[in-house]
């Protein structure tokens, strides 16, 4: 379990941040938002078993959550904007400022409930600030904080704990089981792009490591050879196989983990054994798991009293075989996720390129399409009205053509009206010519024309005559003589 003592160099300033939009904290409740100065010391407590350091660990949780370090491109108000909604379970947000510190800054998050301690811890553990960037928010389970205006009480270990480094990088260094976060893939060594991102010169360490060609002496006899440096204060001592500064520097400052320039392995005091389970080799580059215990840096022991037949050093071997499996396969499993989203990502995309090329192709063929009824569209128009012009002259021709025919009708009906008047006026003068001659004919066979002479004249019963008669017989020169 983790605790904190802070050397506090000024007072709390509170803090106006404008929420994120997606948190919803209850009007009842009363979050605290403050800024402080300070210095922070972070302490461990021992472990005794590592074997069962990640139970033990798992168990000590509290509603009390410390991020190492974000990066101070990432504004408070960023910082909100990265918690989201998780914001709205926060009851106290301190951000403690370091002066000699200029790229980083720490924070403190106390939840109102376990519950979102732990849903915090589980979604931004491990998570990159910014995706392209490499600074990863670490985060650890605190027992408590004392915040002491006095420096050396603050630097002073707590019974039964060690203090670790709050450099993000130099914590990294360190073992999982020693650190309390998880290790990365990267080793951290010289020219790193993880190292450079954060500003190394708040870091002696960091610098050290930066800069191998400008290597320090050690601080007490000034020799060159054989150098280590306290990750947790950057004091430079020569080993034990020369004066043993850096021993010495441990049992007056209780700061047991020290740094060796050379192989870049850290060295735990307290435990007297290496912090990590996988070390890498300087001759090949490969990762080879060392003998904790043994003090010879091209792997041969034989010569500091380590052997490697003993029962200790085999179960050492066995534990540290053991947890190099667990985390190679963690990170198998790590990257075999990352390449299922990798190409589940590129089907999606694949899928989605499908979709509209077929949406582009079906949308051209509509086009083209409607372009083509369109112009037939046309056309019929251009063609019904070009018929119905031919209609409306065929009409008007029509029209022309009943008219006449109703002319010739009316000229025919008078000129057969006319004939027929005449036939009859010729039909009745025929008539009255047959009379006059048969009346001629027989005045003339009768013998005694004188027997006529004298005689009377009686009228003829008048026939019913029709209008041609009439008309004929009103004719001058038409009477009987």
């Amino acid at each position: 379990m983790f605790t904190i003592q802070i050397h506090s160099v000024d007072t709390e300033h509170p803090l106006f941040l404008s929420l994120p939009s997606n948190s919803n904290p209850s009007p009842n409740l009363n979050p605290k938002f403050v800024e402080r100065r300070g210095i922070v010391h972070l302490f461990r407590t021992l472990i005794r078993h590592p074997s069962t350091s990640d139970s033990s660990a798992s168990a000590a949780k509290s509603t009390l959550l410390y991020i190492v370090a974000v990066p101070n491109y990432f504004s408070s108000d960023d910082l909100l904007r990265f918690f989201g909604s998780h914001i709205a379970d926060v009851s106290e947000f301190i951000i403690i400022r370091n002066d000699g510190v200029e790229d980083r800054y720490s924070v403190l998050i106390r939840t109102w409930i376990q519950v979102s301690a732990d849903a915090f811890y589980r979604n931004f553990n491990g998570k990159r600030f910014s995706p392209p960037e490499v600074e990863i928010c670490h985060i650890l389970f605190v027992l408590s904080v004392e915040f002491t205006e006095l420096g050396e009480i603050a630097s002073t270990s707590p019974s039964g704990y060690v203090e670790l480094p709050t450099c993000p990088i130099c914590l990294e260094r360190l073992d999982q089981d020693t650190s309390g976060i998880q290790s990365t893939l990267c080793d951290h060594s010289f020219d790193c792009s993880c190292i450079s991102k954060w500003t190394y010169l708040s870091c002696q360490v960091c610098r050290l490591c930066q800069q191998p060609d400008d290597r320090p002496n050690c601080s007490v006899c000034d020799t060159s050879e054989n150098l280590w440096v306290c990750i947790i204060c950057g004091f430079v001592g020569c080993g034990r196989y020369k004066e043993g500064h850096t021993f010495r520097h441990w049992k007056d400052t209780q700061h047991c983990y020290s740094l060796n320039l050379e192989t870049q392995r850290v060295w735990d005091y307290e435990g007297d054994n290496y912090v990590h389970r996988l070390n890498h080799s300087k001759d090949d580059g490969k990762s080879v798991v060392g003998d904790p215990h043994c003090m010879s840096n091209d792997g041969e022991c034989g010569t500091c009293g380590h052997g490697e037949d003993s029962e200790m050093t085999g179960a050492l071997y066995g534990s540290k075989v053991e947890a190099i499996t667990d985390e190679y396969n963690h990170l198998l499993a790590t990257q075999l996720e990352n390449h299922r989203q990798y190409y589940e990502s590129l089907l999606v995309e694949a899928k989605s390129k499908k979709v509209n090329s077929v949406a582009e192709v079906v949308e051209k063929a509509v086009t083209t399409r409607m372009q083509d009824l369109h112009c037939k569209l046309e056309k019929y128009e251009e063609d019904k009205k070009t018929v119905m012009d031919m209609n409306c002259i065929l009409m008007k021709g029509q029209e022309e053509y009943k008219k006449k025919m109703k002319e010739i009708e009316e000229r025919e009906m008078k000129s057969l009206r006319s004939r027929d008047e005449q036939i009859l006026d010729l039909e009745e003068q025929i008539r009255d010519l047959t009379i006059y001659m048969e009346a001629q004919r027989k005045i003339s066979s009768i013998a005694d024309s004188d027997g006529i002479r004298g005689g009377t004249l009686l009228p003829m019963p008048q026939m019913q005559s029709s209008p041609a008669n009439t008309k004929r017989r009103t004719k001058p020169g038409r009477h009987r003589s």
